[in-house]
């Protein structure tokens, strides 16, 4: 198994801590502004598949977190946090371009992944309008590189 370069130091580390960029307190009381700002707090190796779904839907840490949700999605490409099979998936395939080309190791790394387990997806039982949106997205992704 190709394993994605997640170096040994950072998992005992924060977000914060890593980019060294420092938030505060949330200015915004909401859920999502207030969990975002947790999770950043928070050991990547304590992260759970709905952690990484929710800052990587947010591209927030996206060079400590995708190889961590890479390494879960080619153990099980349908990992799920809180919302259906292959929440994480999808919130890996929308995030932002510009990482994407940037890291275009962990670029192939993800078509391989999809590809691999194409027969999988497009024979889950999952809503066929989630179905069509992995695959809708996965059409955009494959065009950052």
């Amino acid at each position: 198994m190709n394993k994605s370069k997640v170096e040994n130091n950072w998992l005992s580390m924060t977000i914060e801590s890593l980019e060294k960029d420092y938030w505060g307190e949330p200015e915004y009381n909401s859920h999502l502004v207030t969990t975002c700002h947790r999770l950043r707090k928070k050991p990547l190796k304590d992260f759970e598949t709905e952690d990484l779904r929710i800052m990587i839907g947010q591209n927030i840490g996206l060079k400590y977190l995708v190889p961590i949700a890479l390494d879960k999605l080619d153990g099980n490409i349908l990992s799920d946090g809180d919302l259906y099979d292959g929440d994480l998936l999808q919130a890996v395939l929308k995030s932002d371009k510009g990482y994407w080309k940037a890291e275009k190791e962990n670029w192939i790394r993800m078509c391989n992944i999809f590809n691999r387990d194409i027969s999988l997806l497009e024979n889950h039982y999952n809503a066929s309008s989630i179905k069509d949106e992995w695959f809708s997205a996965y059409a955009e992704f494959e065009r950052f590189n």
